[in-house]
């Protein structure tokens, strides 16, 4: 079994298809933090210097910025519901109770 079926049978998918989605969504996600910090060090810092505490900070900041913006591209993607179990399972891991639909 490959590692695409593996990641398929974990993640419930159905096709191939809603896999590739499901990659261009977290390609896309890290690509967009990615391309978020330069710019915000430049309207930050003049030169270009990142204090410590701007480091801790971004750390800090970048799991739940990351988490939204992985929702809103999942939303673009029509993948919403995927990544919104994703998210749940990823909270409750860190210990956060999270109040899921019953079904």
């Amino acid at each position: 079994m490959s590692w695409i079926e593996k990641l398929k049978n974990k993640w419930g998918l159905e096709s191939n298809w809603q896999f590739v989605i499901i990659m261009l969504v977290f390609a896309c996600t890290g690509t967009t933090v990615v391309l978020i910090k330069k710019p915000l060090i430049q309207l930050l810092f003049e030169d270009g210097v990142k204090p410590l505490w701007f480091q801790i900070s971004y750390w800090v900041l970048i799991l739940p910025i990351y988490n939204v913006i992985l929702l809103c591209y999942g939303f673009l993607f029509r993948q919403f519901d995927f990544f919104w179990k994703y998210e749940q399972k990823m909270l409750k891991r860190f210990g956060i109770k999270v109040n899921a639909d019953k079904e």
